[in-house]
């Protein structure tokens, strides 16, 4: 060890009966806070002193390292690339095996319906989990564009809309716009964007030309009518079948 990496002597402990760990500051690059402790004893009855060990070690004001964390805890949606495998464990609680009873009929006729069963299915723990992650991420109505988009332009009204099977259909279906931001993702009833299938593009207004007037109402001409070879005057009486 290079000297100029050991500093000053900070304090000596007790560790037990002739056994002393002595702390020196540190000088140790990428290492600040921390301490070098040198243990030392004796036998009894002996003035020579051993060194048992010496370590480099973490003082109050260390910089450490996060703990640790196991690594499916540290997973994040996302994460998984491509090529990536991501085991799930055994005793998963979103998960409960395909001969036990899932408490969602529609899982149940699809599942073996042909006579193959999927080894496991979602549990009711992992179906209400799912939904309200997806309700209160992106797929939901308080999403940005949701929020942004027309009151009345929700996803259940919207022709696109493709509803889920089992429990979550009364919920969640799968956007099938193409040209909206979530097309082949999982939404909410009350999720809503801007290409709803009912937001039509009203008429355009177009100008009506005034046409000019043709005529002028605001005289009265007086026109003398004479009338014709055989009218009837208003006095004489009128005409069998009712001719005038």
């Amino acid at each position: 060890m290079d000297p100029a990496d050991v500093g000053e002597h900070l304090e000596a402990i007790a560790e037990g009966d002739r056994v002393v760990t002595h702390l020196f500051e540190s000088h140790l690059a990428g290492y600040r806070g921390w301490r070098w402790a040198v243990t030392v004893t004796r036998v009894p009855r002996s003035r020579h002193v051993t060194v048992c060990e010496t370590v480099l070690l973490p003082g109050p004001d260390a910089l450490l390292a996060p703990g640790w964390v196991p690594w499916n805890e540290r997973v994040q949606p996302g994460d998984l690339g491509v090529g990536d495998l991501m085991p799930t464990a055994p005793d998963d609680e979103r998960l409960s095996q395909g001969y036990v009873l899932s408490d969602d009929p529609a899982v149940e006729e699809v599942s073996w319906e042909l006579g193959l069963g999927r080894s496991r299915v979602m549990s009711r723990e992992g179906r209400v989990e799912t939904a309200q992650r997806w309700y209160d991420g992106d797929s939901g109505p308080e999403a940005p564009i949701s929020v942004a988009a027309p009151r009345n332009a929700r996803c259940g009204t919207c022709g696109f809309y493709l509803p889920l099977a089992g429990s979550l259909r009364a919920m969640f279906g799968v956007c099938g716009n193409l040209y909206a931001p979530d097309d082949g993702r999982a939404v909410s009833a009350d999720h809503g964007c801007g290409a709803h299938s009912e937001a039509l593009l009203g008429t355009a207004e177009q100008p009506v030309e005034e046409l000019p007037t043709v005529y002028d109402d605001s005289e009265v001409e007086s026109v003398a009518v004479s009338r014709g070879h055989g009218s009837v005057e208003d006095t004489e009486p009128a005409e069998e079948l009712g001719h005038s």
